[in-house]
Protein backbone atom coordinates (compact mmCIF):
# COMPACT_ATOMS: atom_id res chain seq x y z
CA UNK A 1 0.00 0.00 0.00
CA UNK A 2 1.18 3.79 -0.58
CA UNK A 3 0.28 7.16 -0.58
CA UNK A 4 0.73 9.19 -4.20
CA UNK A 5 -0.32 12.01 -5.82
CA UNK A 6 -2.19 12.58 -8.81
CA UNK A 7 -2.26 15.61 -11.02
CA UNK A 8 -4.86 17.64 -10.16
CA UNK A 9 -6.99 20.03 -13.13
CA UNK A 10 -7.70 22.94 -11.03
CA UNK A 11 -5.81 25.48 -8.96
CA UNK A 12 -8.66 24.50 -6.36
CA UNK A 13 -6.38 21.75 -5.20
CA UNK A 14 -4.23 23.47 -2.80
CA UNK A 15 -0.36 22.19 -4.12
CA UNK A 16 -1.73 21.13 -7.81
CA UNK A 17 -2.33 17.04 -6.92
CA UNK A 18 -4.44 15.41 -5.00
CA UNK A 19 -3.46 12.44 -2.98
CA UNK A 20 -4.54 8.96 -3.28
CA UNK A 21 -4.11 5.34 -1.59
CA UNK A 22 -3.02 2.21 -3.47
CA UNK A 23 -2.66 -1.06 -3.07
CA UNK A 24 -2.12 -4.33 -5.18
CA UNK A 25 0.12 -5.79 -7.28
CA UNK A 26 3.05 -3.22 -9.47
CA UNK A 27 1.77 -5.59 -12.15
CA UNK A 28 -1.87 -6.72 -12.01
CA UNK A 29 -3.56 -6.59 -15.61
CA UNK A 30 -6.14 -4.59 -14.18
CA UNK A 31 -6.63 -2.03 -12.03
CA UNK A 32 -10.23 -0.83 -9.82
CA UNK A 33 -10.87 3.17 -8.94
CA UNK A 34 -12.44 3.22 -5.90
CA UNK A 35 -14.49 6.38 -5.34
CA UNK A 36 -15.53 7.26 -1.38
CA UNK A 37 -18.24 8.53 0.13
CA UNK A 38 -19.08 11.71 1.66
CA UNK A 39 -16.70 10.47 4.36
CA UNK A 40 -13.11 10.94 2.49
CA UNK A 41 -10.52 8.25 1.84
CA UNK A 42 -10.91 6.91 5.54
CA UNK A 43 -10.22 3.68 6.97
CA UNK A 44 -13.50 1.92 5.38
CA UNK A 45 -12.53 3.24 1.61
CA UNK A 46 -8.70 2.32 2.58
CA UNK A 47 -9.87 -1.24 3.79
CA UNK A 48 -12.38 -1.63 0.36
CA UNK A 49 -8.78 -0.91 -2.12
CA UNK A 50 -7.02 -3.60 0.18
CA UNK A 51 -9.66 -6.04 -0.48
CA UNK A 52 -9.27 -5.50 -4.38
CA UNK A 53 -5.85 -5.72 -4.33
CA UNK A 54 -5.98 -9.01 -2.44
CA UNK A 55 -7.76 -10.22 -4.93
CA UNK A 56 -5.32 -8.99 -7.57
CA UNK A 57 -6.36 -5.93 -8.76
CA UNK A 58 -4.05 -2.72 -8.74
CA UNK A 59 -6.45 -0.79 -6.64
CA UNK A 60 -6.74 3.21 -6.30
CA UNK A 61 -8.91 5.68 -3.87
CA UNK A 62 -8.07 9.40 -4.80
CA UNK A 63 -8.72 12.22 -2.27
CA UNK A 64 -11.26 13.79 -4.03
CA UNK A 65 -11.91 16.10 -0.97
CA UNK A 66 -8.22 17.63 -1.20
CA UNK A 67 -9.24 20.49 -4.07
CA UNK A 68 -11.30 21.44 -1.01
CA UNK A 69 -8.92 20.76 2.01
CA UNK A 70 -6.22 17.80 2.22
CA UNK A 71 -6.79 14.95 4.45
CA UNK A 72 -10.14 14.58 5.12
CA UNK A 73 -11.46 11.45 7.07
CA UNK A 74 -14.64 12.18 8.66
CA UNK A 75 -16.60 9.95 11.28
CA UNK A 76 -20.07 8.29 10.36
CA UNK A 77 -21.78 10.99 12.90
CA UNK A 78 -24.47 13.49 12.57
CA UNK A 79 -21.30 16.15 12.42
CA UNK A 80 -19.61 13.92 9.92
CA UNK A 81 -22.53 13.85 7.61
CA UNK A 82 -22.93 18.02 7.76
CA UNK A 83 -18.81 18.36 6.73
CA UNK A 84 -18.91 15.71 4.34
CA UNK A 85 -22.29 17.08 2.55
CA UNK A 86 -20.29 20.64 2.76
CA UNK A 87 -17.22 19.08 0.87
CA UNK A 88 -19.29 17.43 -1.81
CA UNK A 89 -21.20 20.35 -2.39
CA UNK A 90 -18.11 22.57 -2.71
CA UNK A 91 -16.85 20.22 -5.71
CA UNK A 92 -17.58 20.41 -9.41
CA UNK A 93 -18.40 16.74 -11.40
CA UNK A 94 -16.27 18.06 -14.06
CA UNK A 95 -13.11 18.16 -11.56
CA UNK A 96 -14.08 14.70 -10.35
CA UNK A 97 -14.26 13.06 -13.64
CA UNK A 98 -11.25 14.63 -14.48
CA UNK A 99 -9.32 13.07 -11.44
CA UNK A 100 -10.76 9.70 -11.85
CA UNK A 101 -9.43 10.03 -15.65
CA UNK A 102 -6.19 10.63 -14.02
CA UNK A 103 -6.48 8.01 -11.98
CA UNK A 104 -7.44 5.30 -14.81
CA UNK A 105 -3.87 6.76 -16.25
CA UNK A 106 -1.83 6.60 -13.70
CA UNK A 107 -2.95 2.69 -12.96
CA UNK A 108 -2.25 2.27 -16.62
CA UNK A 109 -4.17 -0.94 -17.28
CA UNK A 110 -7.63 -1.36 -18.39
CA UNK A 111 -9.80 -0.35 -15.31
CA UNK A 112 -13.33 -0.55 -13.83
CA UNK A 113 -14.80 1.90 -11.05
CA UNK A 114 -16.45 1.03 -7.83
CA UNK A 115 -18.19 4.08 -6.00
CA UNK A 116 -20.42 4.21 -2.42
CA UNK A 117 -23.03 7.06 -1.91
CA UNK A 118 -21.39 10.17 -3.30
CA UNK A 119 -19.12 7.95 -4.98
CA UNK A 120 -21.97 5.89 -6.82
CA UNK A 121 -23.04 8.62 -8.49
CA UNK A 122 -20.00 9.66 -9.41
CA UNK A 123 -19.48 5.98 -11.03
CA UNK A 124 -22.39 6.72 -13.12
CA UNK A 125 -20.97 9.86 -14.60
CA UNK A 126 -17.50 8.26 -15.16
CA UNK A 127 -19.37 5.17 -16.81
CA UNK A 128 -20.35 7.95 -19.96
CA UNK A 129 -17.44 10.61 -18.99
CA UNK A 130 -14.72 8.57 -18.24
CA UNK A 131 -12.56 5.67 -20.34
CA UNK A 132 -13.89 2.62 -17.64
CA UNK A 133 -13.97 -0.31 -18.85
CA UNK A 134 -16.77 -0.54 -16.19
CA UNK A 135 -18.63 0.31 -13.55
CA UNK A 136 -20.61 0.03 -10.15
CA UNK A 137 -22.72 1.91 -8.32
CA UNK A 138 -23.60 1.32 -4.88
CA UNK A 139 -26.44 3.59 -3.65
CA UNK A 140 -26.02 6.91 -5.70
CA UNK A 141 -28.52 9.38 -4.95
CA UNK A 142 -27.93 11.68 -7.94
CA UNK A 143 -27.95 8.95 -10.29
CA UNK A 144 -32.08 9.67 -10.78
CA UNK A 145 -30.74 13.26 -11.56
CA UNK A 146 -28.26 12.14 -14.23
CA UNK A 147 -30.31 10.29 -16.69
CA UNK A 148 -29.66 12.03 -19.43
CA UNK A 149 -25.78 10.58 -18.94
CA UNK A 150 -25.92 7.76 -21.32
CA UNK A 151 -23.32 5.01 -19.62
CA UNK A 152 -20.99 3.90 -22.57
CA UNK A 153 -19.52 1.42 -20.21
CA UNK A 154 -21.43 -1.61 -18.83
CA UNK A 155 -22.88 -0.55 -15.18
CA UNK A 156 -24.42 -2.42 -12.16
CA UNK A 157 -26.35 -0.61 -9.45
CA UNK A 158 -26.81 -1.36 -6.08
CA UNK A 159 -29.49 0.08 -3.69
CA UNK A 160 -31.26 -0.71 -0.35
CA UNK A 161 -35.03 -1.58 -0.33
CA UNK A 162 -34.89 0.48 3.32
CA UNK A 163 -32.95 3.35 2.38
CA UNK A 164 -34.40 6.48 3.48
CA UNK A 165 -32.39 9.03 1.64
CA UNK A 166 -33.49 7.33 -1.72
CA UNK A 167 -37.13 6.19 -2.16
CA UNK A 168 -37.71 3.45 -4.48
CA UNK A 169 -39.55 6.04 -6.43
CA UNK A 170 -36.50 7.23 -7.43
CA UNK A 171 -35.00 3.92 -8.28
CA UNK A 172 -37.77 2.96 -10.42
CA UNK A 173 -36.87 5.84 -12.69
CA UNK A 174 -33.53 4.77 -13.09
CA UNK A 175 -35.14 1.56 -13.70
CA UNK A 176 -37.67 2.87 -16.60
CA UNK A 177 -35.21 5.10 -18.12
CA UNK A 178 -32.57 2.24 -18.63
CA UNK A 179 -34.25 -1.25 -18.87
CA UNK A 180 -31.20 -3.07 -20.02
CA UNK A 181 -28.88 -1.93 -16.55
CA UNK A 182 -29.15 -4.29 -13.95
CA UNK A 183 -30.25 -2.53 -10.71
CA UNK A 184 -30.15 -4.74 -7.17
CA UNK A 185 -32.36 -4.03 -4.45
CA UNK A 186 -31.27 -5.82 -1.43
CA UNK A 187 -33.00 -6.36 2.13
CA UNK A 188 -31.68 -3.65 3.73
CA UNK A 189 -30.75 0.13 3.97
CA UNK A 190 -27.95 2.94 3.13
CA UNK A 191 -24.79 2.35 3.62
CA UNK A 192 -25.39 -1.51 4.00
CA UNK A 193 -22.15 -1.62 2.52
CA UNK A 194 -20.14 -0.31 4.98
CA UNK A 195 -19.23 -2.05 8.05
CA UNK A 196 -18.28 0.83 10.37
CA UNK A 197 -22.04 1.70 10.27
CA UNK A 198 -24.94 0.65 11.62
CA UNK A 199 -26.74 -0.10 8.79
CA UNK A 200 -24.12 -2.57 7.70
CA UNK A 201 -25.83 -5.50 6.12
CA UNK A 202 -23.21 -8.73 5.95
CA UNK A 203 -25.70 -10.63 3.31
CA UNK A 204 -26.54 -7.45 1.32
CA UNK A 205 -23.21 -6.55 1.07
CA UNK A 206 -21.45 -10.22 0.48
CA UNK A 207 -24.54 -10.34 -2.54
CA UNK A 208 -23.38 -7.03 -3.87
CA UNK A 209 -19.92 -8.00 -3.89
CA UNK A 210 -20.25 -11.24 -5.71
CA UNK A 211 -22.07 -9.33 -8.40
CA UNK A 212 -19.78 -6.90 -8.92
CA UNK A 213 -16.89 -9.09 -9.03
CA UNK A 214 -18.92 -10.81 -11.73
CA UNK A 215 -18.88 -7.73 -13.55
CA UNK A 216 -15.84 -6.81 -13.58
CA UNK A 217 -14.09 -10.40 -14.17
CA UNK A 218 -16.31 -10.17 -17.52
CA UNK A 219 -14.87 -7.17 -19.07
CA UNK A 220 -11.69 -6.43 -17.53
CA UNK A 221 -8.36 -8.87 -17.99
CA UNK A 222 -8.14 -11.81 -15.13
CA UNK A 223 -6.49 -11.21 -12.47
Amino acid sequence: MSIIHLPATSSTAADGSISAYVAGPDDAAAGIVVVQEIFGVNAHIRSIVDRYAEIGYRAIAPAFFDRVEPGVELDYNEEGIEAGIGYATALEWSNTMADIQAAIGWLGVPSGIVGYCWGGSAAWLAASQTTVAAAVGYYGGRIPDMLSEVPSAPIVLHFGEHDASIPLEKVDQIKSAYPEVPIHVYDAEHGFNCDARASFSPSASAEALARTLELFSGYLPSV
